[in-house]
């Protein structure tokens, strides 16, 4: 059992896959919903860049995993982005049915 809560969520992700429970996580599931949104959108991660008011440089670290824990600030201007509710954001079957991530 790890005791540490300063765990980040790529050691959470390595813990679980070496106990034969790999599964997704939140991070994996923020980086698919965004994804998801600029593509039913036809948005490119510049695009979104800009219509959420971010950097490029921070749009790229998020969907490619760089950037392990994006803050609701961060979410939240996506969102706005988006022009969709941080509630809206996360009403997805996968996030409904996301797991208990007890350390």
């Amino acid at each position: 059992m790890v005791s540490d809560t300063s765990l980040t969520f790529r050691s959470l992700v390595i813990y679980h896959y070496t106990r034969g429970e790999a599964r997704v996580g939140t991070c994996e599931l923020v980086v698919k919903r965004i994804k998801e949104l600029c593509r039913e959108r036809a948005i490119t991660p510049n695009g979104l860049s800009y219509i959420a008011g971010m950097s490029q440089s921070t749009i790229k670290s998020i969907l490619n995993g760089e950037s392990l824990n994006p803050g609701i600030v961060t979410l939240k201007k996506l969102c706005d982005g988006f022009e969709i509710t941080l509630a809206e954001f996360f009403d997805t079957k996968e996030f409904n049915e996301l797991e208990q991530e007890l350390v």
